[in-house]
Order: structure tokens, then C-alpha cells, then sequence
């Protein structure tokens, strides 16, 4: 992977896919830990930071597109 791709590129059924897919995967690695299985515990980590980055860029474009309902309701009012 040259470049990492930004959650600000993708669109909103994307980045859902990507948090069920983390979350998923989250999972898995967790179950893999109790049990003793995992190799790679610092992928817990990754996939916790990731799904928080989907989780924070989501919530940006629930707060963009409230405040951009709010603006358009003030330019009605006057």
C-alpha cells in the first residue's frame, strides 16, 4: 500500500461497510486473545484506532450536515 486511503474520500455505505468489517474483525481478534490464538496483539490496537477513525468521520458528516440544515433554515427566516 503506497498511500493510505482517507475516510474523507469515501462515501457514507462505504465507510459503514469498513466499521462492520472492523468491528468484525475486532471480534475475532478478541476471541483469538481469551482463547490464546493470537500472534499479533498489536493488531488489536490497529483495528480499535481504525474503527475509531470510521466512528470520528462519520460523526463529522452527521455534524456537517445538521449544521448545514440549521444554515438553511436561518436563510428562510430572514
Amino acid at each position: 500500500m503506497a498511500k493510505k486511503e482517507t475516510f474523507e474520500t469515501l462515501g457514507n455505505t462505504d465507510l459503514l461497510e469498513r466499521l462492520s468489517d472492523a468491528k468484525e474483525e475486532l471480534f475475532n481478534l478478541r476471541f483469538q486473545l481469551v482463547t490464546g490464538q493470537l500472534e499479533n496483539h498489536a493488531r488489536v490496537g490497529q483495528v480499535k484506532k481504525e474503527v475509531a477513525r470510521v466512528l470520528t468521520e462519520l460523526r463529522a458528516r452527521e455534524i456537517d450536515a445538521a449544521e448545514a440544515i440549521e444554515a438553511a433554515g436561518e436563510e428562510e427566516a430572514d
